[in-house]
């Protein structure tokens, strides 16, 4: 038999990523497997990409203790993995004298989850506009965090799965568990295609599908704790040239389906408006006419004067909604040694880092035994972007790999040496999306239309394969479908 692994993280979205890379601090050996051809590919890569400061969870919650401290902890655990954060702060806006009384009960909500009073504030009048200028004047107030920021949801995923494997961590991909079975002293996960491994301990953080994972464990989803409702959120992108439109993330007055629409400026600089909230299927990430016109009415309500026309592109993501309303991060009923993550809904990115962190203390009290290692890196090495870079660093660059001299993407200015580099580094970018997460290279104006067959071309000379095979995300995405001369 194969060496055994002392824990298996199952699923590599945000909180698998970071959990899997929180053991690889204990000499232990750790597997991350993954039912994609790539990491963070579920609600990771669609989601609001927004870092709650920790005021919507219910007071007692394990969703409100681990929302305020995952803020707290984003911005180290940005900084080690190199991953660009920004504490831009929220606002909360009622057009309404009852909704006005809400965030009275939002703000002591916050502060009873562990906010400071200097951490929540209620803004009424000028104040208002003059930190928001194009904000609706039909606001009567807004409830102020300004603890709250922004995350790439998925380059962190992607950084925090390379410094997992850079310390140890086994990354396994494109394996879909279909069967967990007790074997003595040990757990089997069993592929479709028909791997296993051997494991002693299974963390189950597979988002959507992390009931079915529990179902595998004999945990039926007739109890509560173990049932999803997927929910699916349409969003819409909007070009950098108003991108600073609005400084800080704007909210609604939130009701029983979420938070609801929101306008935000992203951390790469664009304007990002959405979610809807849908009950839906998992594997649902459309989007409708009926949809993005809700989007755009919700966002106008907010920001009267935004310019639709500015919007670049339209996508989805589904979330995991529990139907407790909080996180059940709990042992197996039924499969000794697994622990289950299920229900990691919003605030599940903001809270991620204290996700992996509390999961951690949860199996060492299930048994795992946790001896610190000597030598863990917990920072990632990575060179700054060509896009960031001055233009004495960009000379240098250019001196040391002629590569840096070749623009792909113009829209992001997205050399070929930075592609090469995320193909062949330890979570690697073997799809024309997967490059584009990593890079940048295609989300610009003209959204791939230039730049994704010279990535293509890039990505069959250094995996060494032919152009056919190259996919756009994975099995069933081909680019190619032959040749015509």
């Amino acid at each position: 038999m194969a060496d055994i692994f002392d824990v298996t993280v199952i699923g590599a979205g945000v909180v698998g990523a970071l959990t899997a890379r929180e053991l690889t601090k204990y000499n232990l050996k750790v597997a991350l497997l993954e039912k994609e051809s790539d990491v963070a590919m579920g609600t990771s890569k669609g989601n609001s990409a927004i870092v709650h400061a920790g005021f919507d969870a219910e007071n007692g919650s394990l969703k409100a203790e681990l929302n305020v401290k995952g803020c707290k902890m984003m911005q180290s655990v940005a900084n080690d993995l190199g991953v660009r954060y920004r504490k831009n702060g929220s606002l909360v806006c009622a057009f309404s004298d009852k909704e006005t009384e809400h965030l009275e009960v939002l703000k002591k909500r916050g502060i009873n989850n562990g906010l400071s009073e200097t951490e929540l504030e209620i803004i009424m009048g000028e104040s208002l506009f003059d930190l928001e200028p194009n904000l609706s004047r039909e606001v009567k107030a807004a409830l102020y965090a300004p603890t709250a920021g922004l995350v790439c949801p998925y380059f962190l995923t992607i950084a925090a799965a390379e410094n997992a494997v850079l310390n140890g961590c086994n990354l396994i991909l494109s394996f879909t568990v279909n069967k967990i079975e007790s074997n003595g002293g040990f757990l089997t996960v069993k592929s479709a295609d028909g791997r296993e491994i051997a494991t002693r301990y299974i963390i189950n953080s597979a988002g959507l599908y992390s009931d079915d994972i529990a179902k595998m464990c004999g945990d039926s989803g007739q109890i509560e704790e173990y049932t999803i409702i997927p929910r699916k959120g349409e969003y819409m992108l909007m070009d950098k040239k108003v991108g600073s439109f609005v400084n800080t993330t704007l909210f609604s007055v939130p009701s029983d389906k979420g938070k609801g629409i929101l306008v935000s400026p992203s951390v790469d600089g664009n304007l990002i408006i959405g979610p809807n909230a849908v009950v839906t299927t998992k594997d649902d990430v459309s989007t409708s006419a009926e949809g993005l016109a809700e989007i755009t009415q919700g966002a106008e309500k907010l920001v009267p004067s935004l310019d639709m026309r500015q919007v670049i592109t339209s996508f989805a993501g589904v979330r995991a909604t529990p139907k407790n309303h909080d996180f059940n991060i709990i042992p197996s009923q039924n499969t000794k040694n697994v622990l289950h993550l299920i229900g990691i809904e919003s605030p599940g990115l903001a809270s991620s880092p204290a996700i992996a962190e509390y999961a951690v203390r949860i199996l060492k009290y299930m048994g795992l035994k946790l001896s610190p290692k000597t030598d863990f890196n917990p920072t990632a090495d990575r060179r700054k972007s060509f896009r960031s870079m001055t233009a004495k660093e960009r000379a240098a660059a250019i001196g040391e790999n002629k590569l840096y001299a070749k623009i792909i993407c113009r829209c992001e200015t997205v050399t070929e040496a930075e592609i090469v580099d995320f193909i062949h580094s330890s979570c690697p970018a073997t799809t024309i999306d997967a490059v584009k997460r990593r890079t940048r290279a295609g989300m610009g104006r003209c959204q791939g239309g230039f730049c994704s067959p010279r990535v293509a071309d890039i990505l069959s000379r250094e995996l060494g394969a032919d152009m056919l095979d190259v996919t756009k995300k994975g099995d069933g995405s081909h680019i190619l479908t032959g040749k015509t001369k």
